[in-house]
């Protein structure tokens, strides 16, 4: 796969025709016949939420097929399989990639996913129409990713509401400080910083120490991208970070669960 300096445009281009794609077979009216009633939004962000600084990093650990910069991570990737993995090795929560062309993800892997585990789901995808927020609940998922690089601050506003709405918590992520600021006034409580500039793909591994200190205290604050080492996971328990996302290292790991007993470890302190 192959990345470029508009990659985020050009990926969000592809969402939006697959969405309205998904419109015709299923149109929105009928897709909310299928929403039972939404349980209050909160139980991802309570459950990435770190108490004081003695506390350990919480891991939101990841579900990718691939990456447009790595390629194929986990050809015979089982979700529900995984799910159980990281349940047992002490995930906070699990983080869904269903983006089906750049990332080879799949939606029904939230159903699939819902079926394994207790744990809170984020359904991590580029969301461009509130039709996709619609269809995170009815599969039953507990959060949505928003990139604010996608959103003005008055439309990220509105699909945080939105999400609430429908009981799912939006995860907001950011990558520099007028994102993260805008973010904020939008009214987001649960803040990502992700270290990978998804324009380019170009990494920052400081890019989440620099800007996390700047989240107000009582906004959740998530760490992403380039995150694999207990060195890492020390550098940021040191911060008022709440939680570290974890992708890759377990996807390419030959034993995740083993993985992620480590990185486990390496978050406690």
């Amino acid at each position: 796969m192959e990345t470029g300096t508009d990659f985020l445009a050009r990926v969000a281009d592809r969402r939006r025709r697959g969405i309205e794609a998904m419109k015709l077979d299923l149109p929105g009216w009928r897709l909310r016949e299928r929403l039972r009633s939404p349980r209050p939004a909160g139980r991802l962000e309570r459950a990435l939420r770190r108490g004081s600084a003695s506390d350990p990093i919480r891991l939101l650990c990841e579900i990718k097929r691939a990456s447009p910069s790595q390629g194929v991570l986990r050809a015979d990737l089982d979700p529900a399989e995984l799910a159980r993995a990281y349940e047992r090795g002490g995930a906070a929560g699990i983080s869904v990639v269903t983006e089906p062309e750049f990332f080879q993800g799949e939606l029904p892997w939230i159903e699939r996913v819902r079926g394994a585990t207790a744990l809170p789901i984020l359904l991590k995808d580029f969301v461009v129409d509130d039709y996709q927020l619609l269809d995170a609940a009815v599969r039953g998922a507990d959060g949505v990713l928003l990139i604010a690089a996608l959103h003005s601050t008055v439309q990220l506003q509105i699909r945080v509401s939105a999400a609430r709405l429908l009981g799912l918590d939006a995860l907001v992520e950011v990558h520099d400080r007028d994102e993260l600021k805008r973010a904020v006034e939008a009214g987001a409580t649960l803040v990502g910083v992700n270290n990978r500039d998804l324009r380019t793909f170009a990494v920052d591994t400081g890019r989440a120490l620099e800007l996390i200190p700047s989240v107000p205290p009582l906004v959740t604050a998530v760490a992403e991208s380039g995150i694999g080492t207990a060195e890492a996971l020390a550098a940021l328990r040191r911060t008022r970070c709440d939680a570290a996302l974890m992708g890759e290292v377990l996807m390419t790991s030959t034993d995740p669960a083993a993985t992620l007993a480590t990185l486990a470890a390496a978050a406690r302190g």
